[in-house]
């Protein structure tokens, strides 16, 4: 029996360093140094999935795909694959969702639980083709490839040996015209099985999907919740949605409750299997963007990078456990914390969705905001997020800001191209200042990487224009790394170009890539011992 329980630790340690599974680091969890006895190790498998860009026949989509260089020491010379190949989809979930079908999904058309669950079991219509997508054979320098295809499919894919470690792809897709018109950009995600959207909206200005993709080969079974001011919306429903192997389903927010809700806070969660999720908010009036899943409730949540000319800001944050919330409210500045007027400290209400508009929040110097507990030994979690509008009038645009994890090893965003990208960093401690490595990758089409450090002072936040390659060709990554003892660091990416006068941007926040598992090392062989 000894025998055969140390010969399970073995296969344990084994599997942990081979899939990247077992003590993946976290917020919070000490993820800088490892534990005594234990070795961090680069993982050897990731998976990401990206979900259908959009259907407008206006659209064009860019896909990168990159792996930082030296992110697997001692793996130089080895070959690795990382790919992405088309998903199959199910059709009728309520709508196009290009912002043109006002439908209410599902077969009574009601909206219903048989709505819900009955649409988004309907037949899996397979791939087009299966020719991978942004296939990539070497780190260090990014893969791009473009499409203008309105039925472009959602994405499934892994990366293994040196190219696992801080894997990254990013799709941006501009659309110049029609009611889902913006530039939307998302970072493909990992599977898992529970997300919180805070920001979402049923109302009837607004159309929003989730897209729910399933990586593996056995079906997913998932749940999804919309919570409102007063809590559980009413008739809402969106049980036993089954997504198929390989398939992606987009469900229609509105088909899942008879009330119009403008903020709201979407749960997913995977009772079977592992899904991919993320929502795509199309506005009449603001255009659209994609809404990334916020950072695991947590009792202090960062949201950096609020562009200095944001005309509005809406913050919207759920308590989603069984006790109320009491936050205070700051912006983190260049100079340091302040607290925007009128809004000191934010109470929610256990399980119920709280809005609350900041206006021009930053008026004219850009910052990140920063949620912590009233009482500092309260350990209730939170989530929360952004909705911010640049523009004025008919030439409004907006983007999302979720909470995110802070950068413990390294965080990596692509798709950057000439000018148009600002990098935003913030440390939120004061008294704990943080210090950053940012390097410029390799362009697509060529170039020579180029490396900067920061320093951001403790309780302040820092938005610059991020060294680019010398010699570019193309668009290249953005890699950020804090250096041996820096404070906590947090980070996200803007990338603005203008559509026919009409400030487009998206921001995709940079959350630790968790490119390294820490792998307990065997402190006896207890295969000596006798049964």
């Amino acid at each position: 029996m000894k025998r055969t329980m140390m010969s399970l630790i073995g296969v344990t340690v084994a599997l942990a360093a081979v899939t990247g599974v077992a003590a993946v680091t976290g917020p919070g969890d000490g993820a800088g140094d490892a534990p005594r006895g234990g070795t961090r190790l680069p993982v050897q498998r990731s998976a990401l999935l990206c979900p259908a860009p959009t259907s407008s026949e206006v659209g064009e989509t860019a896909y990168t795909a990159f792996a930082p260089k030296g992110a697997a020491p001692g793996a130089d010379g080895k070959k690795g694959t990382a790919q992405l190949l088309p998903a199959g989809t199910v059709k009728d979930t309520g709508g196009t969702g290009d912002g043109k079908d006002k439908g209410k999904g599902g077969k009574n058309g009601k909206g219903g639980k048989g709505g819900a669950a009955d649409s988004a079991a309907g037949q899996a219509v397979p791939p087009r083709d299966t020719k991978p997508v942004v296939p990539l054979q070497q780190a260090g320098r990014p893969v791009t490839t473009t499409t203008d295809r309105p039925d472009a499919p959602a994405l499934v894919g892994t990366a293994d040996g040196p190219l696992a470690p801080g894997w990254t792809v990013q799709q941006t897709t501009s659309v110049a015209a029609g009611a889902g018109r913006g530039l939307l950009g998302l970072g493909c995600t990992t599977p898992d099985t529970t997300f919180w959207f805070p920001g979402v909206s049923t109302a009837t200005d607004r159309q929003d999907y989730v897209h729910l993709t399933n990586p593996d080969s056995a079906p997913a079974v998932v749940d999804l919740e919309l919570r409102g001011k007063d809590g559980a919306l009413a008739g809402s429903a969106g049980e036993d949605i089954s997504v198929p192997p390989h398939t992606t389903v987009p469900v229609l927010l509105s088909t899942l409750t008879n009330t119009p809700t403008t903020n709201a806070t979407l749960h997913v969660v995977a009772r079977e299997g592992r899904v991919g999720a993320a929502v795509q908010a199309s506005d009449g009036k603001l255009g659209s963007d994609w809404l990334p899943a916020a950072a695991d409730p947590s009792p202090s949540v960062v949201l950096p990078g609020v562009p200095k000319d944001a005309t509005s800001v809406r913050l919207v944050a759920l308590a989603p456990g069984e006790s109320d919330a009491d936050l205070k409210v700051q912006l983190a500045t260049p100079t340091g914390m302040i607290t925007p007027a009128g809004v000191e400290t934010l109470h929610l209400k256990s399980g119920m969705t709280t809005a609350v508009d900041l206006k021009d929040l930053t008026k004219g110097e850009a910052g990140s905001l920063v949620l912590t507990p009233s009482d500092s030994g309260s350990k209730v979690p939170v989530a929360a997020a952004l909705r911010v509008t640049r523009g004025k009038g008919a030439k409004q645009e907006m983007a999302f800001i979720p909470a995110t994890r802070p950068v413990e090893k390294r965080a990596t965003a692509v798709d950057n191209r000439g000018k148009d990208a600002t990098l935003s960093l913030v440390a939120p401690e004061k008294g704990k200042d943080a210090k950053v490595k940012v390097t410029a990758s390799a362009g697509s089409g060529g170039g020579t990487p180029v490396t900067k450090t920061y320093t951001v002072k403790g309780g302040t936040s820092l938005d610059v224009a991020p060294p680019r390659p010398t010699g570019l060709k193309g668009s290249y990554a953005l890699t950020v790394e804090p250096e041996s003892g820096s404070g906590p660091v947090y980070a996200s990416r803007m990338l603005a170009r203008p559509q026919g006068g009409v400030l487009a941007f998206t921001v995709q926040p940079m959350p630790d890539d968790r490119g390294s598992v820490l792998v307990p090392t065997a402190g006896q062989d207890l295969s000596v011992l006798t049964d």
